[in-house]
């Protein structure tokens, strides 16, 4: 494995450096192929206890714009739509512990939950039984009993670690998110691996971080992995500046940045796939690629990316365009990648639906 010291040297190295490092990524692949995902994106409340400083998917509960609580008819509907548009992941996602807010709670009781995990639970299971699709879930710091809970209904699960050093908790960035910790993240992510969960994790580029506190959360990833197994994708995510969050004045990170940190990430993880999300980097995805990355992730035909409203999704077609540019072949997966498709990293339930939408 990659020392500390040898990743700040790929991480700081120059034009040279970074041309020798993706022409040493390019040969990691297994083969030529770029996955993706076709999903719809349910946010089923943003409600979230925490303020981020680059945030805009939170809304004030009092605010006129806030969505206190999807109710499951709206849920239905929209999952019914994304049948018809032959997706297979549904993506669940909320602000942490929104529960916590009178607003949502009441919602809850109306609707007769005592909580938003049983809800998710709920929606996930009804999501199982009358639809294609597959859900996978971000909801954010869990503890191991929960996770347990929504193993049973969902195909994979997911938390950004986004950074494993303490000092952003003193910063802009997360000085006003508890649910932020790296600690409690990390207790999270490594939950899910004594819980033989299928994990999608990443880092966030750009919000206030060193180059030092990013070989360290790569480092801490990569621990993670070899102890549990169970990370499926890693993001590579750039910061990307918004008019309103605190940190707009922030720059995003470089181009040459992004590329030494996808790079450093697949030879430290040859093992697991790399994603950059596609619509934050819509002139810079097919460097991407070059660079080692080999996942677009989850792409929906119908609903926005709610957290990055402003980047609208790619279509399919162009993704399928500038994959083949660069002589690579784009296809479909599921939320669980196949090598998790077994009894050891799904509940039985769920590996027979995949089974029986196998062609």
């Amino acid at each position: 494995m990659l020392s500390k010291d040898d990743l700040l040297s790929l991480l700081n190295g120059n034009s040279r450096e970074i041309l020798s490092l993706m022409s040493e990524t390019s040969l990691l692949r297994d083969e030529d192929i770029i996955t993706y995902s076709k999903n719809v994106f349910l946010p089923l409340t943003d409600i979230c206890r925490n303020t981020c400083g680059y945030c805009t998917f939170r809304k004030d509960p009092k605010s006129d714009q806030a969505k206190i609580l999807m109710k499951p008819d709206e849920i239905r509907g929209i999952i019914e739509k994304a049948n018809s548009f032959n997706c297979k992941e549904a993506l669940f996602t909320f602000g942490e512990k929104p529960d916590e807010t009178d607003s949502v709670m009441s919602c809850l009781e109306d609707l007769g939950f005592t909580g938003m995990l049983e809800y998710l639970y709920f929606i996930c299971e009804d999501t199982l039984k009358n639809s294609g699709l597959l859900p996978h879930s971000n909801p954010g710091i869990l503890k191991k009993n929960e996770l347990k809970m929504l193993r049973e209904v969902n195909a994979s699960m997911g938390l950004m670690l986004e950074t494993s050093s303490q000092r952003m908790m003193e910063t802009i960035a997360h000085n006003n998110s508890p649910g932020k910790d790296p600690k409690l993240r990390i207790a999270t992510i490594e939950n899910a691996g004594k819980l033989k969960i299928p994990f999608t994790t990443g880092l966030l580029i750009g919000i206030g971080e060193t180059v030092a506190e990013r070989a360290e959360s790569l480092l801490e990833l990569r621990r993670i992995q070899d102890k549990y197994g169970h990370i499926q994708e890693i993001i590579i995510q750039n910061f990307k500046p918004k008019p309103g969050i605190p940190m707009e004045d922030f720059k995003e990170p470089s181009l040459a940045e992004m590329i030494k940190m996808v790079s450093v990430t697949k030879l430290m993880f040859p093992d697991v796939s790399v994603q950059v999300p596609p619509n934050l980097n819509k002139h810079h995805s097919q460097i991407f690629l070059m660079s080692g990355a080999d996942d677009w992730g989850g792409v929906s035909p119908l609903t926005p990316d709610f957290v990055n409203p402003e980047a609208p999704w790619p279509e399919i077609e162009y993704l399928k365009q500038i994959t083949e540019e660069l002589g690579f072949k784009l296809q479909e997966r599921l939320p669980v990648y196949p090598k998790y498709i077994n009894e050891e990293f799904l509940d039985l339930e769920i590996l027979k639906k995949i089974i029986e939408m196998e062609p």
